[in-house]
């Protein structure tokens, strides 16, 4: 696969690989203009959801040359699914980026439901997401992330030994506040945008009472949409409320922990929440 992305992304390289544990991802390496790490080794920033996400966030490498906000360098590596789960990540996604044991909140089934009902998933479908929901790993995609994929990159792209990020959307965001929670040491920021913390009773608001006062020294942004706090849509509205919920939590601690309301639905905020996570924590 990696002909097919010659010249459709620029600066960018693709390859396949296989976890320890047997799941087949794609990977988008995306490097500065004119990068030459024998003259200056950046650091790395991991996009998850490569398979939406890389079109919408490697482009944005161009702001380390915007001479009017200027980014700090970064080498992106956005992290998909490759072969026959590249057409399913959609759900494939929820085992990966879920914390093991995190509750399935009734509101994201009665949305499950409505999408089946208005045909936006098949019975199929629909049944196969919420499966992937009752046996959730990101333990496992953690430790694949920084035990497999990591030394790899660093190896053949030649990255700075610091100064690493991470950056997910939805339930990529709520792997983000998981990582961050469990006190990575590999990220030195990372940025969460509308996580995926659908109930009351998720893991995260548990590890948050375990912590204490005694927050992680990585930088944490994150990000909600206006049209989620304000919107009749259920599992929307309580993303949004549960993530504004965390974050008076965590900057009440005095943590190094900033948050953003961009006017922007679930669906479109992707984008937007990633150049708000790099003019926050990334800028020169």
């Amino acid at each position: 696969m990696s002909t097919m992305w010659q010249g459709c992304l620029a600066d960018t390289d693709y390859f396949e690989t296989r976890s320890s544990g047997g799941h087949d991802y794609g990977v988008w390496v995306t490097t500065p203009p004119g990068y030459d790490p024998a003259a200056t080794r950046v650091p790395v920033v991991y996009v998850l959801d490569g398979n939406w996400a890389v079109g919408l966030t490697a482009p944005l490498i161009v702001t380390q040359l915007d001479p009017m906000q200027p980014i700090q360098p970064y080498i992106q590596v956005s992290v998909g699914y490759a072969g026959e789960d590249a057409q399913h990540w959609d759900r494939l996604r929820n085992r990966d980026f879920v914390p093991p044991g995190e509750p399935i909140a009734q509101e994201l089934v009665d949305a499950v439901e409505l999408g089946y009902r208005t045909g936006a998933r098949t019975r199929e479908e629909s049944d196969a997401y919420l499966a992937e929901l009752r046996d959730t790993r990101a333990d496992a995609f953690l430790r694949f992330l920084t035990a497999e994929l990591h030394p790899r990159i660093e190896r053949d792209y030649g990255t700075a030994a610091t100064g690493h990020g991470l950056f997910g959307y939805s339930y990529g965001g709520l792997f983000g506040l998981y990582t961050w929670l469990t006190g990575c040491t590999l990220f030195d920021s990372i940025g969460a945008g509308s996580p995926g913390v659908a109930g009351a009773d998720s893991q995260v608001f548990a590890r948050l009472d375990e912590m204490g006062d005694d927050l992680p020294a990585a930088r944490l942004h994150l990000t909600v949409n206006d049209r989620e706090l304000l919107g009749d849509l259920g599992i929307y509205q309580r993303l949004a409320t549960n993530t504004a919920t965390v974050l008076h939590r965590l900057t009440a601690r005095g943590g190094a922990v900033t948050g953003a309301v961009l006017r922007e639905t679930h669906v479109t905020g992707l984008q937007a929440s990633f150049l708000s996570y790099l003019r926050t924590c990334r800028a020169q």
